[in-house]
């Protein structure tokens, strides 16, 4: 339990860093081109390598490698099992050497083609711009692809922290895109592209010492394909058709806000990095956290204690993103102001971005009960759970999508993707909840959240009209400060503290 802790402590501490570290990009990002053409062109462009990241390296492909790769570690002596599981390794790499060139050739080649499919509302100009952008930024997926490769075997080896902490470089070398070469290149957003292929580099190159640390030795070999490597593009299949039906929502989304001029792109991107900022934070360490623990349970087909997991991680994320959403529903707008609201960034932006965060944050807590119940449908081996509840989510989104659009602009599109959210959820929860549903226990605690939430709002609120506009900062600190001290207390004299104790239990052996 203790291993398990600090472990999740180390990712947790590391993706807070990275986080941080991604919302000073977006603010300079915010100061040099603001919600405008240039940003919009960059975000299209980058989206089909970004898309195949998510496919085929740091999404289905890590995922599906750390398994099999472990396995084998763990199979026979130690020596042996070493030596196996490098040769995995080594073949995998070998084989992905040789195909992301053509990978990269194939979308540089293409990218007259299927660039005007996904901004079909851009004028010729900004359409070219984004071609040429495109050309530059898609070797990028070949660096990441082998370093999703050495992020998985650095797991398996239990070296989260490396490997969690990698991708702060990618963020440091796209803050070097933006703020030093941006300046000397022409169009200046070229300067952010070449800054991302220096951050994936960058993000492959910090891993390697540790690589070689553990023992690792990679040894180029094609053939013969080791047999472990058709088991785990077997992994793969589920898992790469949930991301797939996931990154369809944010292609439509982009194609149809290619049609709302400047700006529409940029606005989704910048307000779905704050919605992001407390999803992946908090709701990504209690959906980690709880992995193991529904493993554990459900190979012991201990169906009770399973239950009272998916109970208990259900309270948890509501007991940390329904705050967060109360939060910045009321200073959300500040927020924007004092991060974004400086240089090419105008005041118009901020209110075109603050009013689609609003919407965007009615899915803040079903998005993190989607990852809760996402884990415990794979923990049963039931992975068709989540990509059914994910095609149903992406067929909402897109008529929502058309049928918002014309009336709330791109606000319509952030929340047809809330609404999406909570229907992901709610498909989830009645599949994995139907025969043992939620405890009575569980019920009053989400009541009391849901108390505490509303005295939040009233405090922040109160707070925040109070300040008035004489500060930015103070603005965004007052109200948090008076909000977090407020709620904490609330959650100590309440009931609600016997959850939180209950969390910090240690599990049975």
């Amino acid at each position: 339990m203790k291993r398990l802790a600090r472990d999740v402590l180390l990712i947790a501490a590391a993706t807070a860093i990275s986080r941080v570290l991604g919302l000073f990009r977006d603010v300079a990002i915010a100061d040099r081109f603001g919600a405008g053409a240039a940003y919009d062109a960059f975000l299209i462009a980058f989206f089909v390598p970004h898309f195949l990241r998510q496919l085929l390296a740091e999404g289905a492909l890590s995922t599906a490698m750390v398994p099999v790769y472990t396995e084998l570690r763990e199979s026979s002596t130690s020596a042996g099992a070493s030596a196996s599981a490098d040769a995995f390794a080594s073949n995998l790499i070998s084989w992905l050497i040789l195909l992301f060139p053509f990978v990269v050739v194939l979308g540089i080649m293409l990218a007259p083609w299927y660039v005007p499919f996904l901004a079909s509302g851009f004028d010729p100009s900004k359409l070219a711009l984004t071609v040429r952008l495109t050309r530059v930024l898609f070797p990028f997926i070949a660096v990441i692809g082998i370093a999703a490769v050495v992020m998985g075997i650095l797991n398996a080896h239990r070296r989260f922290f490396a490997a969690a902490f990698a991708p702060v470089w990618f963020n440091v070398g796209m803050l070097l895109g933006i703020l030093v070469l941006a300046p000397r290149t022409d169009p200046a957003i070229l300067g952010v592209g070449i800054g991302v292929l220096i951050g994936g580099s960058a993000q492959l190159i910090s891993q390697i010492p540790v690589l070689l640390k553990v023992g690792f030795r990679f040894r180029f070999r094609i053939l013969p394909i080791h047999p472990r490597i058709r088991r785990m593009i077997w992994l793969m299949a589920p898992a790469l058709l949930t991301l797939a039906v996931t990154q369809v929502n944010l292609m439509v989304d982009y194609k149809l806000a290619s049609h709302l001029g400047d700006g529409g792109i940029s606005a989704l991107q910048y307000a779905m990095r704050l919605f992001q900022l407390p999803l992946g934070m908090l709701a990504v360490s209690v959906a980690t956290a709880l992995l193991p623990r529904f493993s554990q349970a459900w190979a012991r087909r201990d169906k009770d204690r399973f239950s009272g997991y998916l109970n208990e991680g259900i309270v948890a994320s509501a007991l940390v993103l329904l705050p967060a959403m109360v939060g910045l529903l009321v200073i959300g707008p500040d927020i924007v102001r004092l991060l974004f609201e400086h240089g090419s960034f105008t005041p118009a932006d901020t209110l075109r971005t603050s009013r689609v965060l609003s919407y965007y944050l009615i899915g803040l807590a079903p998005y993190g009960w989607v990852y809760v119940l996402t884990r415990a449908s794979y923990a049963r081996g039931k992975p068709i759970f989540p990509l059914l509840a994910s095609m149903l989510a992406v067929g909402v989104n897109i008529a929502l999508d058309l049928l918002l659009i014309s009336s709330m602009q791109e606000a319509g599109l952030a929340l047809a993707t809330a609404i999406a959210g909570v229907c992901n959820a709610l498909l989830l929860g009645i599949i994995l909840l139907r025969k043992r549903g939620a405890t009575r226990d569980s019920i009053r605690q989400l009541c009391w959240i849901g108390l505490g939430c509303a005295g939040l709002f009233a405090v922040t609120a109160l707070t925040r009209s109070w300040i008035g506009d004489h500060s930015r900062l103070l603005a965004v600190f007052a109200p948090t400060l008076v909000g977090i001290t407020f709620y904490a207390a609330f959650v100590r004299l309440t009931p609600l503290w016997q959850a939180v104790s209950s969390l910090r239990e240690p599990d049975d052996q």
